[in-house]
Protein backbone atom coordinates (compact mmCIF):
# COMPACT_ATOMS: atom_id res chain seq x y z
CA UNK A 1 0.00 0.00 0.00
CA UNK A 2 1.43 3.54 -1.13
CA UNK A 3 1.44 6.19 1.53
CA UNK A 4 -1.16 8.26 -0.79
CA UNK A 5 -3.23 4.84 -0.16
CA UNK A 6 -3.18 4.81 3.45
CA UNK A 7 -3.91 8.84 3.82
CA UNK A 8 -6.55 8.20 1.90
CA UNK A 9 -7.69 5.38 4.37
CA UNK A 10 -6.97 7.07 7.60
CA UNK A 11 -9.06 10.42 6.26
CA UNK A 12 -11.88 8.07 5.07
CA UNK A 13 -11.66 6.59 8.65
CA UNK A 14 -11.85 9.70 10.14
CA UNK A 15 -14.57 10.75 8.47
CA UNK A 16 -16.61 7.68 9.21
CA UNK A 17 -15.79 7.99 12.54
CA UNK A 18 -16.34 11.56 13.00
CA UNK A 19 -20.11 10.55 11.46
CA UNK A 20 -20.48 8.25 14.29
CA UNK A 21 -19.96 10.97 16.86
CA UNK A 22 -22.51 12.97 15.45
CA UNK A 23 -25.13 9.97 15.67
CA UNK A 24 -24.51 9.49 18.96
CA UNK A 25 -24.74 13.16 19.91
CA UNK A 26 -28.03 13.57 17.61
CA UNK A 27 -29.12 10.44 19.83
CA UNK A 28 -28.72 11.71 23.38
CA UNK A 29 -29.42 15.38 22.45
CA UNK A 30 -32.93 14.82 21.06
CA UNK A 31 -34.08 11.17 23.25
CA UNK A 32 -32.19 12.58 26.40
CA UNK A 33 -31.66 16.06 27.01
CA UNK A 34 -34.62 17.75 24.70
CA UNK A 35 -37.42 16.19 26.37
CA UNK A 36 -36.73 17.40 29.59
CA UNK A 37 -36.01 21.13 28.64
CA UNK A 38 -32.30 20.63 29.88
CA UNK A 39 -30.00 22.74 28.55
CA UNK A 40 -26.24 22.57 27.20
CA UNK A 41 -23.42 24.79 25.83
CA UNK A 42 -22.22 25.44 22.45
CA UNK A 43 -24.02 26.53 19.65
CA UNK A 44 -26.18 23.36 19.94
CA UNK A 45 -26.87 24.41 23.71
CA UNK A 46 -28.10 28.05 22.45
CA UNK A 47 -30.21 26.53 19.53
CA UNK A 48 -32.04 24.75 22.08
CA UNK A 49 -32.35 27.38 24.80
CA UNK A 50 -33.85 29.40 21.77
CA UNK A 51 -36.42 26.50 20.42
CA UNK A 52 -37.57 26.21 24.61
CA UNK A 53 -38.34 29.53 24.46
CA UNK A 54 -39.86 30.51 21.01
CA UNK A 55 -40.31 27.03 19.31
CA UNK A 56 -37.94 28.18 16.54
CA UNK A 57 -36.54 24.41 15.35
CA UNK A 58 -32.85 24.40 16.84
CA UNK A 59 -31.28 22.86 13.58
CA UNK A 60 -32.63 25.72 12.15
CA UNK A 61 -30.96 28.25 14.59
CA UNK A 62 -28.14 25.86 14.67
CA UNK A 63 -27.18 26.00 11.01
CA UNK A 64 -27.82 29.72 10.82
CA UNK A 65 -24.97 30.61 13.30
CA UNK A 66 -22.45 28.09 12.45
CA UNK A 67 -22.81 29.84 8.79
CA UNK A 68 -22.29 32.96 9.88
CA UNK A 69 -19.11 31.57 11.80
CA UNK A 70 -17.83 29.58 9.13
CA UNK A 71 -18.22 32.85 6.79
CA UNK A 72 -15.96 34.87 9.47
CA UNK A 73 -13.73 31.83 10.12
CA UNK A 74 -13.15 31.25 6.84
CA UNK A 75 -10.98 34.31 5.98
CA UNK A 76 -9.50 33.58 9.40
CA UNK A 77 -8.55 29.60 9.76
CA UNK A 78 -8.93 28.81 5.88
CA UNK A 79 -10.57 26.01 3.84
CA UNK A 80 -8.61 23.24 4.80
CA UNK A 81 -8.29 23.67 8.80
CA UNK A 82 -12.39 23.86 8.24
CA UNK A 83 -13.17 20.67 6.24
CA UNK A 84 -13.99 18.66 8.88
CA UNK A 85 -15.91 21.32 10.48
CA UNK A 86 -17.77 21.83 7.59
CA UNK A 87 -18.57 18.04 6.98
CA UNK A 88 -19.65 17.82 10.73
CA UNK A 89 -22.00 20.79 10.85
CA UNK A 90 -23.44 20.04 7.80
CA UNK A 91 -23.89 16.28 8.72
CA UNK A 92 -25.35 17.22 12.92
CA UNK A 93 -28.04 19.47 11.31
CA UNK A 94 -29.14 16.89 8.88
CA UNK A 95 -29.21 14.28 11.92
CA UNK A 96 -31.14 16.72 14.15
CA UNK A 97 -33.82 17.19 11.76
CA UNK A 98 -34.21 13.26 10.69
CA UNK A 99 -33.90 12.37 14.57
CA UNK A 100 -37.08 15.45 15.28
CA UNK A 101 -39.23 13.85 12.30
CA UNK A 102 -39.00 10.41 13.58
CA UNK A 103 -39.34 10.82 16.94
CA UNK A 104 -42.90 10.01 18.51
CA UNK A 105 -43.41 13.65 20.52
CA UNK A 106 -45.51 15.34 23.27
CA UNK A 107 -48.39 17.43 23.23
CA UNK A 108 -45.95 20.69 23.45
CA UNK A 109 -43.92 19.33 20.54
CA UNK A 110 -40.95 17.96 21.91
CA UNK A 111 -39.31 14.36 21.71
CA UNK A 112 -41.43 11.98 23.89
CA UNK A 113 -39.85 11.50 27.22
CA UNK A 114 -38.07 8.03 27.41
CA UNK A 115 -37.29 7.96 30.85
CA UNK A 116 -40.95 8.82 32.14
CA UNK A 117 -42.08 12.14 33.64
CA UNK A 118 -39.82 13.49 37.02
CA UNK A 119 -36.66 11.92 35.73
CA UNK A 120 -34.98 15.29 34.76
CA UNK A 121 -31.65 14.02 36.45
CA UNK A 122 -31.25 10.77 35.46
CA UNK A 123 -32.06 11.52 31.98
CA UNK A 124 -29.29 14.44 32.38
CA UNK A 125 -26.90 11.93 33.81
CA UNK A 126 -27.12 9.52 30.56
CA UNK A 127 -27.38 12.16 27.93
CA UNK A 128 -24.25 14.06 28.95
CA UNK A 129 -22.24 10.72 29.53
CA UNK A 130 -23.60 9.62 25.58
CA UNK A 131 -22.58 13.50 24.51
CA UNK A 132 -19.37 13.04 26.16
CA UNK A 133 -18.48 10.22 24.62
CA UNK A 134 -19.82 11.40 21.31
CA UNK A 135 -17.64 14.82 21.28
CA UNK A 136 -14.22 12.52 22.35
CA UNK A 137 -14.81 10.20 19.30
CA UNK A 138 -15.35 13.12 17.00
CA UNK A 139 -12.11 14.87 18.64
CA UNK A 140 -10.03 11.81 18.26
CA UNK A 141 -10.81 11.55 14.81
CA UNK A 142 -9.56 15.45 13.99
CA UNK A 143 -12.74 16.70 14.11
CA UNK A 144 -15.01 19.41 15.39
CA UNK A 145 -18.54 20.29 15.98
CA UNK A 146 -18.16 23.94 14.51
CA UNK A 147 -19.94 26.53 16.98
CA UNK A 148 -17.58 27.87 19.77
CA UNK A 149 -15.00 25.50 18.66
CA UNK A 150 -14.64 28.17 15.86
CA UNK A 151 -15.05 30.94 17.60
CA UNK A 152 -11.93 29.74 20.38
CA UNK A 153 -9.44 28.73 17.60
CA UNK A 154 -10.62 31.84 15.60
CA UNK A 155 -9.37 33.92 18.96
CA UNK A 156 -6.49 32.05 19.78
CA UNK A 157 -4.70 32.82 16.27
CA UNK A 158 -4.48 36.46 16.98
CA UNK A 159 -4.26 35.84 21.03
CA UNK A 160 -2.03 32.83 21.50
CA UNK A 161 -1.58 33.29 25.37
CA UNK A 162 -5.71 32.48 25.59
CA UNK A 163 -6.35 28.76 25.26
CA UNK A 164 -8.85 27.09 23.63
CA UNK A 165 -10.45 25.90 26.91
CA UNK A 166 -10.86 29.40 28.09
CA UNK A 167 -12.41 30.23 25.51
CA UNK A 168 -15.27 27.51 25.35
CA UNK A 169 -15.51 27.74 28.87
CA UNK A 170 -16.37 31.47 28.92
CA UNK A 171 -18.78 31.41 25.91
CA UNK A 172 -20.82 28.27 27.64
CA UNK A 173 -21.25 30.02 30.67
CA UNK A 174 -22.46 32.95 28.52
CA UNK A 175 -24.69 30.33 26.63
CA UNK A 176 -26.23 28.35 29.60
CA UNK A 177 -26.64 31.47 31.79
CA UNK A 178 -28.62 33.41 29.05
CA UNK A 179 -31.77 31.47 29.92
CA UNK A 180 -31.79 34.46 33.23
CA UNK A 181 -33.18 36.29 30.36
CA UNK A 182 -35.91 34.23 28.87
CA UNK A 183 -39.34 34.74 30.98
CA UNK A 184 -40.64 31.82 29.32
CA UNK A 185 -38.72 30.07 31.41
CA UNK A 186 -40.67 30.99 34.68
CA UNK A 187 -39.55 32.75 37.59
CA UNK A 188 -35.89 33.87 38.78
CA UNK A 189 -36.42 30.71 40.51
CA UNK A 190 -37.26 28.61 37.94
CA UNK A 191 -34.54 29.87 35.66
CA UNK A 192 -31.82 30.03 38.27
CA UNK A 193 -32.52 26.13 38.89
CA UNK A 194 -32.44 25.28 34.41
CA UNK A 195 -29.29 27.62 34.29
CA UNK A 196 -27.74 25.23 37.53
CA UNK A 197 -28.92 22.48 35.64
CA UNK A 198 -27.04 23.46 32.60
CA UNK A 199 -23.86 24.07 34.22
CA UNK A 200 -23.81 20.18 35.21
CA UNK A 201 -24.10 19.38 31.85
CA UNK A 202 -21.24 20.99 31.45
CA UNK A 203 -19.34 19.73 33.98
CA UNK A 204 -20.22 15.94 33.91
CA UNK A 205 -19.93 16.32 30.00
CA UNK A 206 -16.73 17.87 30.00
CA UNK A 207 -15.28 15.45 32.82
CA UNK A 208 -16.96 11.92 30.14
CA UNK A 209 -14.76 14.03 27.33
CA UNK A 210 -11.84 14.13 29.23
CA UNK A 211 -11.94 10.41 30.95
CA UNK A 212 -12.59 8.90 27.28
CA UNK A 213 -9.72 11.10 25.77
CA UNK A 214 -7.14 10.31 28.25
CA UNK A 215 -8.11 6.77 28.86
CA UNK A 216 -7.81 6.42 25.36
CA UNK A 217 -4.30 7.76 25.79
CA UNK A 218 -3.27 6.73 28.88
CA UNK A 219 0.76 5.18 28.92
CA UNK A 220 2.39 2.76 30.99
CA UNK A 221 5.98 1.64 31.57
CA UNK A 222 7.48 -2.07 32.03
CA UNK A 223 10.81 -2.73 33.36
CA UNK A 224 11.28 -6.32 32.57
CA UNK A 225 14.40 -8.77 34.49
CA UNK A 226 15.36 -11.84 32.61
CA UNK A 227 17.30 -13.97 31.42
CA UNK A 228 15.93 -14.26 28.13
CA UNK A 229 16.10 -10.32 27.74
CA UNK A 230 17.12 -10.51 23.96
CA UNK A 231 14.17 -13.20 23.00
CA UNK A 232 12.13 -10.66 24.80
CA UNK A 233 13.23 -7.54 23.43
CA UNK A 234 13.12 -9.25 19.44
CA UNK A 235 9.82 -10.74 20.48
CA UNK A 236 8.24 -7.14 21.30
CA UNK A 237 10.21 -5.28 18.71
CA UNK A 238 9.31 -7.95 15.96
CA UNK A 239 5.73 -9.38 16.82
CA UNK A 240 4.26 -5.94 17.81
CA UNK A 241 6.34 -3.62 16.21
CA UNK A 242 7.07 -1.73 19.66
CA UNK A 243 10.89 -0.11 20.70
CA UNK A 244 12.49 -1.21 23.62
CA UNK A 245 15.24 0.28 25.32
CA UNK A 246 17.82 -2.07 26.82
CA UNK A 247 19.48 -0.44 30.06
CA UNK A 248 22.32 -1.96 32.13
CA UNK A 249 21.30 -3.40 35.82
CA UNK A 250 23.63 -4.49 38.81
CA UNK A 251 21.79 -6.37 41.18
CA UNK A 252 23.13 -5.09 44.59
CA UNK A 253 22.44 -8.43 46.89
CA UNK A 254 23.61 -10.72 43.83
CA UNK A 255 26.70 -8.53 42.42
CA UNK A 256 25.35 -10.18 38.95
CA UNK A 257 25.10 -8.09 35.83
CA UNK A 258 21.94 -8.35 33.73
CA UNK A 259 20.19 -6.28 31.23
CA UNK A 260 16.73 -4.78 31.90
CA UNK A 261 14.40 -4.12 29.30
CA UNK A 262 12.29 -0.76 29.41
CA UNK A 263 9.14 -0.59 27.49
CA UNK A 264 6.77 2.92 27.26
CA UNK A 265 3.34 1.51 25.58
CA UNK A 266 -0.13 2.26 25.38
CA UNK A 267 -2.28 0.90 27.89
CA UNK A 268 -4.27 -1.68 25.76
CA UNK A 269 -0.99 -3.09 24.92
CA UNK A 270 0.13 -4.65 28.29
CA UNK A 271 -1.85 -7.67 28.00
CA UNK A 272 -0.18 -8.33 24.56
CA UNK A 273 3.10 -7.41 26.20
CA UNK A 274 2.26 -9.91 29.09
CA UNK A 275 1.31 -12.65 27.09
CA UNK A 276 4.83 -12.52 25.11
CA UNK A 277 6.80 -12.14 28.59
CA UNK A 278 4.94 -15.09 29.73
CA UNK A 279 5.49 -17.38 26.58
CA UNK A 280 9.02 -16.57 26.54
CA UNK A 281 9.70 -16.54 29.98
CA UNK A 282 7.40 -17.52 33.00
CA UNK A 283 9.96 -16.57 35.56
CA UNK A 284 10.41 -12.84 34.06
CA UNK A 285 10.38 -10.31 37.08
CA UNK A 286 8.28 -7.43 35.21
CA UNK A 287 7.16 -3.92 36.83
CA UNK A 288 4.45 -2.09 35.26
CA UNK A 289 3.31 1.46 36.56
CA UNK A 290 1.28 4.13 34.74
CA UNK A 291 2.63 6.97 33.41
CA UNK A 292 1.32 10.77 33.51
CA UNK A 293 2.16 11.14 29.81
CA UNK A 294 4.89 10.23 27.31
CA UNK A 295 5.26 12.21 24.79
CA UNK A 296 6.93 11.71 20.81
CA UNK A 297 6.90 9.69 18.08
CA UNK A 298 4.30 6.50 18.30
CA UNK A 299 2.41 8.64 21.89
CA UNK A 300 1.31 12.39 22.06
CA UNK A 301 2.28 15.34 20.37
CA UNK A 302 4.04 17.72 22.53
CA UNK A 303 0.86 20.58 22.44
CA UNK A 304 2.94 23.60 24.02
CA UNK A 305 3.69 26.67 22.16
CA UNK A 306 6.95 27.91 22.33
CA UNK A 307 8.94 31.88 22.53
CA UNK A 308 10.13 32.46 18.62
CA UNK A 309 13.66 31.81 18.27
CA UNK A 310 16.07 35.02 17.72
CA UNK A 311 17.67 34.51 14.90
CA UNK A 312 20.76 32.38 15.20
CA UNK A 313 24.03 33.79 14.12
CA UNK A 314 25.07 31.83 10.96
CA UNK A 315 28.39 30.98 10.49
CA UNK A 316 30.91 29.06 8.36
CA UNK A 317 33.37 25.75 9.81
CA UNK A 318 35.85 25.04 7.34
CA UNK A 319 35.24 21.30 7.07
CA UNK A 320 33.62 18.75 5.18
CA UNK A 321 34.79 16.24 7.70
CA UNK A 322 31.52 14.91 8.98
CA UNK A 323 32.53 13.51 12.05
CA UNK A 324 34.14 17.03 13.05
CA UNK A 325 30.73 18.92 12.37
CA UNK A 326 28.92 16.90 14.16
CA UNK A 327 31.31 17.21 17.42
CA UNK A 328 31.40 20.72 17.14
CA UNK A 329 27.48 21.46 16.34
CA UNK A 330 26.80 19.67 19.50
CA UNK A 331 29.06 21.74 21.66
CA UNK A 332 27.88 24.72 20.27
CA UNK A 333 24.31 23.33 20.58
CA UNK A 334 21.31 25.50 18.97
CA UNK A 335 22.97 29.10 19.61
CA UNK A 336 24.76 28.96 15.97
CA UNK A 337 23.86 27.93 13.14
CA UNK A 338 27.07 26.09 12.03
CA UNK A 339 27.84 25.29 8.35
CA UNK A 340 29.91 23.36 6.36
CA UNK A 341 31.83 23.79 3.01
CA UNK A 342 29.96 21.44 1.27
CA UNK A 343 26.23 23.87 2.09
CA UNK A 344 28.52 26.68 1.07
CA UNK A 345 28.92 24.56 -2.12
CA UNK A 346 32.91 24.38 -1.39
CA UNK A 347 34.29 21.21 -2.24
CA UNK A 348 37.51 22.60 -2.57
CA UNK A 349 40.99 20.81 -1.16
CA UNK A 350 41.93 23.68 0.77
CA UNK A 351 46.12 23.48 1.45
CA UNK A 352 47.48 22.85 4.24
CA UNK A 353 51.06 23.93 4.09
CA UNK A 354 51.52 25.60 7.82
CA UNK A 355 54.24 24.26 9.91
CA UNK A 356 52.13 24.84 13.10
CA UNK A 357 48.55 23.77 13.91
CA UNK A 358 47.77 27.62 14.41
CA UNK A 359 49.34 28.32 11.11
CA UNK A 360 47.19 25.68 9.03
CA UNK A 361 43.90 26.86 11.57
CA UNK A 362 44.43 30.46 9.88
CA UNK A 363 45.37 29.20 6.18
CA UNK A 364 42.06 27.70 6.07
CA UNK A 365 40.15 30.16 7.50
CA UNK A 366 41.68 32.80 5.69
CA UNK A 367 41.12 31.38 2.58
CA UNK A 368 37.41 30.84 2.65
CA UNK A 369 36.87 34.10 4.22
CA UNK A 370 38.74 35.73 1.00
CA UNK A 371 36.83 33.77 -1.32
CA UNK A 372 33.44 34.15 0.15
CA UNK A 373 33.68 36.80 1.87
CA UNK A 374 31.23 34.86 4.61
CA UNK A 375 32.08 34.91 8.54
CA UNK A 376 34.01 31.43 9.11
CA UNK A 377 36.50 29.81 11.42
CA UNK A 378 38.64 26.87 10.91
CA UNK A 379 40.55 24.12 12.89
CA UNK A 380 43.64 21.98 13.14
CA UNK A 381 44.65 19.29 15.98
CA UNK A 382 47.47 17.18 16.10
CA UNK A 383 48.74 14.46 18.29
CA UNK A 384 52.20 15.48 20.54
CA UNK A 385 53.62 12.73 22.09
CA UNK A 386 55.83 13.24 24.28
CA UNK A 387 58.71 10.58 23.33
CA UNK A 388 58.60 10.99 20.06
CA UNK A 389 59.62 15.01 19.88
CA UNK A 390 56.14 15.89 20.02
CA UNK A 391 55.33 14.02 16.59
CA UNK A 392 53.28 13.08 14.83
CA UNK A 393 51.54 16.83 15.34
CA UNK A 394 50.92 19.00 12.29
CA UNK A 395 50.99 15.64 10.34
CA UNK A 396 48.65 13.51 12.41
CA UNK A 397 46.01 13.05 9.80
CA UNK A 398 48.69 11.51 7.21
CA UNK A 399 50.97 10.43 9.82
CA UNK A 400 51.10 7.18 7.98
CA UNK A 401 51.53 9.03 4.05
CA UNK A 402 49.48 9.03 1.43
CA UNK A 403 46.40 11.60 0.73
CA UNK A 404 44.04 10.46 2.71
CA UNK A 405 43.00 10.48 6.27
CA UNK A 406 43.61 6.48 7.27
CA UNK A 407 43.05 6.50 10.88
CA UNK A 408 43.52 2.61 11.05
CA UNK A 409 46.96 2.73 9.00
CA UNK A 410 48.08 6.20 11.49
CA UNK A 411 47.40 4.25 14.71
CA UNK A 412 49.00 1.21 13.76
CA UNK A 413 52.14 3.18 13.14
CA UNK A 414 52.37 5.15 16.42
CA UNK A 415 51.86 1.94 18.16
CA UNK A 416 54.80 0.36 16.22
CA UNK A 417 56.59 3.32 17.32
CA UNK A 418 55.93 3.19 21.09
CA UNK A 419 55.93 -0.81 21.11
CA UNK A 420 59.28 -0.44 23.08
CA UNK A 421 58.86 2.61 24.87
CA UNK A 422 57.11 3.31 28.40
CA UNK A 423 56.66 6.71 28.19
CA UNK A 424 53.45 7.00 26.56
CA UNK A 425 52.77 10.85 27.45
CA UNK A 426 50.51 12.49 25.07
CA UNK A 427 48.34 15.34 24.31
CA UNK A 428 45.72 16.09 21.75
CA UNK A 429 45.82 20.38 20.48
CA UNK A 430 43.03 22.00 18.69
CA UNK A 431 43.59 25.79 17.30
CA UNK A 432 40.93 27.43 16.40
CA UNK A 433 41.02 30.48 13.98
CA UNK A 434 37.94 32.62 13.86
CA UNK A 435 37.57 35.37 11.12
CA UNK A 436 34.74 37.85 11.72
CA UNK A 437 34.19 40.68 9.47
CA UNK A 438 38.20 40.67 8.71
CA UNK A 439 39.01 40.40 12.15
CA UNK A 440 41.44 37.01 13.06
CA UNK A 441 40.98 35.25 16.54
CA UNK A 442 42.54 32.18 18.04
CA UNK A 443 41.90 29.87 20.72
CA UNK A 444 43.40 26.55 21.52
CA UNK A 445 42.03 23.54 23.66
CA UNK A 446 44.73 20.88 25.15
CA UNK A 447 43.45 17.90 26.82
CA UNK A 448 46.70 15.45 27.94
CA UNK A 449 46.75 12.20 28.63
CA UNK A 450 48.82 8.49 27.14
CA UNK A 451 48.98 6.14 24.28
CA UNK A 452 47.64 2.54 24.89
CA UNK A 453 49.29 -0.29 24.29
CA UNK A 454 45.93 -1.63 21.98
CA UNK A 455 43.14 -0.07 20.87
CA UNK A 456 40.06 0.26 22.73
CA UNK A 457 36.18 1.46 21.77
CA UNK A 458 34.41 1.60 18.58
CA UNK A 459 32.86 5.09 19.13
CA UNK A 460 34.64 8.59 18.12
CA UNK A 461 37.28 8.93 14.87
CA UNK A 462 41.11 9.52 14.34
CA UNK A 463 43.65 8.28 17.48
CA UNK A 464 40.60 7.98 19.95
CA UNK A 465 40.62 4.70 20.42
CA UNK A 466 44.33 4.69 21.68
CA UNK A 467 43.81 8.01 23.71
CA UNK A 468 43.29 7.63 27.36
CA UNK A 469 42.80 11.17 29.17
CA UNK A 470 44.24 11.85 32.31
CA UNK A 471 42.18 10.84 34.93
CA UNK A 472 40.03 8.32 33.40
CA UNK A 473 40.62 4.76 32.97
CA UNK A 474 39.42 4.50 29.52
CA UNK A 475 39.86 5.95 26.46
CA UNK A 476 38.05 8.71 24.04
CA UNK A 477 36.38 5.90 22.10
CA UNK A 478 35.31 4.41 25.29
CA UNK A 479 33.69 7.51 26.71
CA UNK A 480 31.47 7.95 24.11
CA UNK A 481 30.60 11.13 22.35
CA UNK A 482 28.79 12.89 25.12
CA UNK A 483 31.76 12.26 27.46
CA UNK A 484 34.44 13.64 25.24
CA UNK A 485 32.59 16.48 23.90
CA UNK A 486 32.81 17.82 27.52
CA UNK A 487 36.77 17.43 28.00
CA UNK A 488 38.36 17.03 24.57
CA UNK A 489 40.43 19.44 23.52
CA UNK A 490 38.04 20.44 20.44
CA UNK A 491 35.59 21.11 23.13
CA UNK A 492 37.94 23.22 25.25
CA UNK A 493 38.59 25.33 22.05
CA UNK A 494 35.11 25.17 20.79
CA UNK A 495 33.69 26.73 24.12
CA UNK A 496 36.34 29.61 23.91
CA UNK A 497 35.41 29.99 20.45
CA UNK A 498 31.51 30.33 21.95
CA UNK A 499 31.90 32.31 24.96
CA UNK A 500 33.95 34.80 22.39
CA UNK A 501 31.14 34.93 19.82
CA UNK A 502 28.15 35.34 22.32
CA UNK A 503 29.75 38.66 23.24
CA UNK A 504 29.57 40.20 20.01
Amino acid sequence: MTINHKMILNEARDYLFIAIGLLIYTIAFTVFLMPYQIVAGGVTGLSAIIYYATGFHLENTYIIINGLLLVVALKILGVKFLMKTIFAIFTLYFMLLFAQEILPKQENGLPFKLMGEGQDFMSMIIGCVLTGIALATVFMNNGSTGGTDIIAASVNKFHPNVSLGNVLIAADFCIIGSCMFFPQFGTYMERAHKVMFGFCVMTMENYVLDYVMNARRQSVQFMIFSKKWQEIANAIGIQMNHGVTILDGHGWYTGHQMKVLCILAKKNESVNIFRLIKMIDPNAFVSQSSVIGVYGEGFDEMRVKIKKEEKKMKIVFATNNLNKLTEVKKILGNKFEVMSLSELGCNDDIPEKGQTLKDNALIKAQWIYDKYHVNCFADDTGLEVDALGGAPGVYSARYAGGEGHDSQANMKKLLAELENTDNRKARFRTVIALIIDGKVTTFDGIVNGEITRVKRGGEGFGYDPIFQPDGYDKTFAELGVGVKNQISHRARAVQKLADYLLKK
